[in-house]
């Protein structure tokens, strides 16, 4: 297993530097500094290796803290705003601060009230964190990037808690919306295919209209 994290970026570095980050983190164990041996409950297991997943480096920062650096956009490498990653092996009682270093964005909803998503095995619903635990803000320690960090208590041990930036909307999730639209039949709703992106996925063209209207181009 992987021990603690990847190494940090060198004082002077572009906190941007997505060149650092390769693919999601997979199954990944953070261990002490100094930690032989297996993992104990509380060494905290990331993994973003699904899909809309996520999270491509952690560092622990201390005991209770950890810097976590999200991966750009596949067309666009300046723009690091999603994130969607699972926690496992935790304690009871747990209390952990995450810190998002890497937000491309200066503006955000973050400073007006909205707060991450989380939900866990045993509470399957999303809900969002409490907006008094999340801090939006330019940080000097990270040549003065925005930072999203959030304040959070594991309180199952057994569980799997996933963290979001908002509500997860998968490409798989919006292809069997469109199926189950086409097996209805609404002489209003057509659905063809397109071609396919880079990633060998389907690209739809929906038309929604009346059926003389649609034949009448």
């Amino acid at each position: 297993m992987a021990e603690r994290s990847q190494t940090a970026p060198e004082a002077g570095s572009d906190m941007g530097n997505d060149d650092a980050i390769g693919g999601n983190v997979s199954k990944y164990v953070v261990l002490p500094t100094g930690y032989c041996g297996q993992p104990k409950k509380g060494h905290l297991i990331f993994d973003a290796c699904f899909e809309s997943g996520n999270l491509g480096r952690v560092d622990q920062v201390s005991e209770f803290e950890y810097d976590l650096s999200i991966r750009p956009d596949t067309c666009n490498p300046r723009f690091r705003v999603w994130f969607n990653f699972t926690i496992e092996n935790v304690k009871e009682s747990q209390r952990v601060i995450f810190n998002i270093v890497n937000f491309s964005k200066t503006k955000s909803l973050y400073r007006d009230g909205m707060a991450p998503m989380v939900k866990s095995t045993s509470r399957p619903k999303w809900q969002r964190l409490p907006p008094k635990n999340v801090y939006y803000y330019r940080c000097p320690d990270h040549r003065k990037n925005y930072v999203m960090s959030f304040a959070f208590c594991f309180d199952r041990e057994e569980d799997i808690y996933q963290f979001a930036y908002c509500y997860p909307y998968t490409y798989t999730r919006f292809q069997h919306y469109l199926d189950s639209l086409q097996r209805r039949n609404m002489d209003y709703f057509f659905r063809e295919q397109l071609g396919q992106s880079v990633q060998q996925r389907q690209l739809d063209l929906l038309t929604i209209t009346s059926p003389a209207g649609r034949w009448s181009w």
